[in-house]
């Protein structure tokens, strides 16, 4: 189970999802009705607590690519008043900025947490400042700049190494926050992929930290509906609601009254993860559909990397329908199963031969799987062509163009 304390509070997968409101002081941003004047920051702020803002992340430096680029002493004399404006009040305050120095004096002035969208890539003093205040990180998924691996792969592969770097420097495990940097960060993320991210949010439990998505009218919600920013409301609480219903923690948002009664909503529709424990000893029910995802936990727990990789593909279980095949090719697909340890669910019509058509559903792994096809591959009738359509149906599950393209 996931659970932490971030700046005292707490957030988890017992605890209602939380609510992260945005203070933008930067004009050059995509989204004009969210900058909020140097005057008018504290009382925007009251009014996000007032809603049910549970954390508020202030920023002063525009991360959309085709903001207008501004001078660090800039993005200081923005920040900096309104961190001391801020300082003391009833929630968590983050600062979302990219540098070290600036996050330094941030944190002396009053915030608690530092949000680094570039995942400690930017300036590699960051994580010194973060280890030395010993505050929470949030860290986005980043490679070369902020936002650049492009599909769930890329970005579970950015995420592993960024943490590890933290962790090797230092930070606490119980101190990160992870964010998969759903947007348009780069020309090559395409709408598809942030789809791809918000249906796949799950996978990104694996690392065992609390998962913040930063939906609120970004660009693929603006491609889909072709929209501007300031008509992108309902799509971002459509999005936000499946983020949440498939996992996320924390929900970074400009909209803070309506995302909460979307959340709220969504909250309650999602499933509680089955979990027991009787003294020291606990078990926990884990919800995976990613064989490399598999290898990865196996290893989290001590596994060897030779070992995880062979048993990979014997730990998800796969269901496959097949229609109208002659009843030949049904009873061989299922003794080749059998004899593989799995099994294959046929009609009664089938055994007796009472019909020249059926249907059958094959269980198995992807192991078991890609044997079968191996060995219908250099069979009679049709079952080489059978075997072509489930290696063609397996790739497809794993084909993010295939599943999310339109």
């Amino acid at each position: 189970m996931i659970e932490k304390t971030i700046a005292g509070l707490k957030v988890g997968d017992d605890q209602p999802v939380r609510i992260m409101g945005v203070i933008n002081l930067s004009k050059e941003s995509f989204y004009k009705n969210s900058v909020v004047s140097s005057q008018n920051v504290y009382d925007a702020a009251l009014k996000m607590i007032e809603q049910g803002a549970d954390l508020i992340d202030i920023g002063a430096r525009s991360t959309w690519p085709l903001a207008a680029k501004i001078t660090k002493d800039e993005e200081r004399s923005r920040l900096i008043p309104a961190v001391r404006a801020l300082a003391g009040i009833s929630v968590p305050l983050s600062v979302d900025t990219m540098f070290s120095d600036i996050a330094k004096e941030a944190l002396v002035e009053g915030a608690s947490i530092i949000n680094d969208v570039s995942g400690f890539t930017a300036d590699e003093k960051m994580v010194d400042v973060a280890e030395k205040y010993s505050c929470p990180v949030i860290l986005m998924a980043s490679n070369n700049i902020p936002g650049d691996p492009v599909g769930m792969n890329a970005i579970m592969e950015s995420l592993e190494r960024i943490i590890s770097h933290a962790q090797d420097s230092g930070i606490s495990p119980d101190n990160i926050i992870i964010d998969p940097a759903i947007g348009k960060w780069t020309p090559e993320k395409l709408a598809m992929y942030d789809y791809e991210t918000i249906d796949n949010i799950k996978r990104l439990r694996i690392f065992k930290k609390p998962i913040l998505a930063a939906i609120s009218r970004k660009s693929f919600i603006g491609e889909t509906l072709n929209k501007p920013a300031t008509d992108r409301l309902y799509g971002s609480l459509a999005a936000t609601a499946i983020a949440v219903r498939n996992g996320a923690h924390i929900i970074r948002t400009h909209d803070v009254a309506p995302t909460v009664e979307a959340v709220r909503v969504a909250q309650a529709a999602r499933a509680r993860i089955p979990a027991v424990r009787s003294g020291s000893i606990e078990a926990e029910m884990l919800d995976i559909k990613n064989v490399d995802d598999c290898q990865k936990e196996m290893i989290s727990i001590g596994a060897t990397t030779i070992g995880s990789h062979i048993m990979k593909k014997k730990t998800l279980l796969f269901n496959i329908l097949l229609n109208n095949i002659s009843t030949t090719e049904a009873l061989i697909i299922k003794q080749e199963m059998l004899a593989r340890g799995s099994d294959t669910a046929l009609p009664r019509e089938a055994v007796s031969h009472e019909a020249d058509k059926v249907s059958l559903i094959i269980s198995g792994t992807q192991l078991q799987f890609e044997r079968l096809c191996n060995k219908l591959r250099h069979q009679a009738r049709g079952l080489p062509m059978i075997a072509e359509m489930l290696i063609e149906l397996m790739n497809k599950n794993n084909d993010a163009i295939f599943k999310y393209s339109r």
